[in-house]
């Protein structure tokens, strides 16, 4: 074993304490009760998809992110459409397809989500310097884009030999 993978034992029970951490204080559960919000998690995932995107998405884009098939991702889209809080415009590079977008009612739903949200999160990092917060995000981001393309990479591998 090398230094490097030595180094990296100790990353599978940290991420597992931290899903665990996730799911039992059950953070969804009390962030949408505190934010007044009725929505299933996959729903409330699509806000916030949408929400921190850089301008509407196509739903295989929001499918891909949510790391769901195209039609569960289309299901979840029809209902929050319904609602008023996402909606169809025109995709400026091709006419005839559609984007999607958050209506007002569909940010102001997600800012007060969020708003819940990161406020634990700030209370819990209250005392990291701005410097350890902003390397986290951006550390924790890297690995999770890395770790995601090199599975689907190695999923495509094993569904290639099988």
């Amino acid at each position: 074993m090398t230094s490097d993978d030595e180094a990296l034992m100790g990353l599978l029970p940290v991420m597992t304490r931290l899903s665990s951490t996730l799911s039992r204080g059950q953070l969804f559960e009390r962030a949408t009760a505190a934010a007044g919000v009725t929505l299933e998690r996959p729903s409330v995932t699509i806000l916030v998809i949408l929400n921190t995107a850089d301008g509407p998405l196509r739903v295989g884009e929001i499918a891909h992110r949510m790391q769901v098939a195209g039609p569960h991702a289309t299901r979840q889209l029809h209902g929050l459409e319904q609602r008023g809080l996402v909606e169809r415009v025109p995709d400026p590079d091709d006419q005839r397809a559609r984007l999607i977008t958050l209506t007002a009612s569909g940010r102001q739903l997600v800012d007060r989500y969020l708003g819940v949200v990161n406020g634990w999160f700030a209370g819990a990092l209250s005392t990291w310097s701005d410097a350890d917060r902003r390397d986290l995000v951006r550390l924790l981001g890297r690995m999770v884009e890395d770790l995601s393309t090199h599975l689907d990479s190695v999923v495509g591998d094993d569904a290639a030999v099988g």
